[in-house]
């Protein structure tokens, strides 16, 4: 992903802002691998690493957590546990921090539970008993399915939970491994190995990398 991230810096700060919040449930190896890869692909792209090390509601409200924020041109979101990622940031000063970072020009991504967090509501893939969580709301019209090809594989009953109720005002999508939608929040531009596909209970529409795939925010 060196090349699309690459993208997303050109022509902002070459500051690289991670958060590995949702990989806490994980441990803190897995949160220290995390951390590991972003300096590492940081270092790969000649850019600041800039380590935001939030575990719980204490560090999301903490001034000086918010403050790494501060002049990112990139910030990127880890894989991990979307539900507890949500839970973590809403409405925290890191939170608010991080959109304020992307309102001024910064680029905001997310991997796996990073980017389906970014949406309305994300499903509790670990405990899937559990009813879905609020998430963090950027993005409302959209819903992600990360890993799309392995989920695929999986059977429909994975689906399932993304597609029921279905909300015509939403947008589904399923992004398989190593493939990334750039742009947005409305025209997006699939980039990377394989591709995306728009999703709905009777359809299903493949976009292949360098096509473009629009969303509407007001679901027509």
């Amino acid at each position: 992903m060196a090349d699309i991230e690459a993208g997303l810096l050109a022509g902002r700060p070459p500051r690289y802002v991670q958060l590995a919040t949702a990989a806490v449930p994980d441990g803190p190896d897995v949160v220290e691998r995390w951390h590991n890869l972003g300096i590492a692909q940081a270092q790969r792209l000649g850019v600041e690493p800039v380590v935001v090390p939030v575990n719980d509601r204490a560090d999301a409200g903490d001034p000086a957590m918010a403050a790494r924020v501060a002049g990112a041109g990139l910030v990127y979101l880890s894989g991990g546990d979307p539900g507890f990622l949500a839970d973590t940031l809403r409405d925290s000063a890191v939170w608010t921090a991080i959109v304020a970072a992307w309102r001024g020009g910064a680029a905001l991504a997310g991997c796996s539970a990073g980017a389906m967090a970014l949406t309305a509501w994300v499903p509790r893939l670990r405990h899937p008993r559990q009813e879905g969580t609020e998430g963090l709301g950027l993005l409302p019209h959209l819903r992600v399915i990360p890993h799309f090809d392995l989920f695929a594989a999986r059977g429909p009953e994975m689906l399932e939970r993304f597609l029921v109720p279905y909300d015509p005002a939403i947008t589904v999508v399923g992004v398989e491994e190593e493939t990334a939608l750039v742009g947005g929040p409305q025209d997006w531009t699939v980039q990377g190995r394989q591709s995306v596909w728009r999703l709905s209970p009777d359809d299903r529409h493949q976009v292949t990398a360098g096509m473009t795939l629009t969303t509407p925010e007001n679901g027509s």
